[in-house]
């Protein structure tokens, strides 16, 4: 019998206020300052707009507003992670990125059962020392329209 351990998970987190979430890292292009986004007409809220990467037209989520924690109003400080999510290019809008980190899978633990689909956006919650950081699971956070949008 072999054992067939999961190989464990390098996670880069963010900081959005005072929570702290994280994403694989093998779905991070780059890391870029705050660039103002051209605004779409009858946009989902969540969506800033659009910005041009390099020649290609890509859409920016403002991540405070898609978890229902509020509405960013970027500054200078503030960056945009560009992840490469359902075979598009997004960017997702957040106040700092923090660390890039590695865990191993049973230090993931399933969100608490709210009996509702308002957790969809989380993967796990990860306990790293003192900190609770929460996984995010990308495919949610990127519905097909928006990326097929920009």
């Amino acid at each position: 019998m072999t054992d067939h351990a999961e190989p464990a998970l390098e996670l880069i987190s963010f900081c959005i206020g005072e929570q702290e979430f994280c994403i694989d890292v093998k779905t991070v292009r780059e890391i870029r300052g705050w660039t103002p986004a051209t605004p779409i007409p009858h946009a989902p809220a969540f969506l800033k707009g659009v910005i041009n990467l390099r020649g290609a037209i890509m859409p920016v989520i403002d991540l405070r507003n898609r978890l229902g924690l509020g509405v960013t109003v970027p500054e200078t400080r503030h960056v945009i992670v560009v992840v490469e999510c359902q075979d598009r290019l997004a960017g997702i809008l957040v106040d700092a990125v923090s660390e890039t980190f590695t865990v191993s899978r049973d230090h993931l633990q399933p969100t608490p059962d709210l009996g509702t689909d308002e957790l969809r956006f989380i993967q796990a919650i990860i306990s790293l020392d003192s900190r609770l950081i929460t996984y995010l699971r990308m495919d949610d956070v990127f519905p097909a329209q928006v990326s097929q949008a920009a």
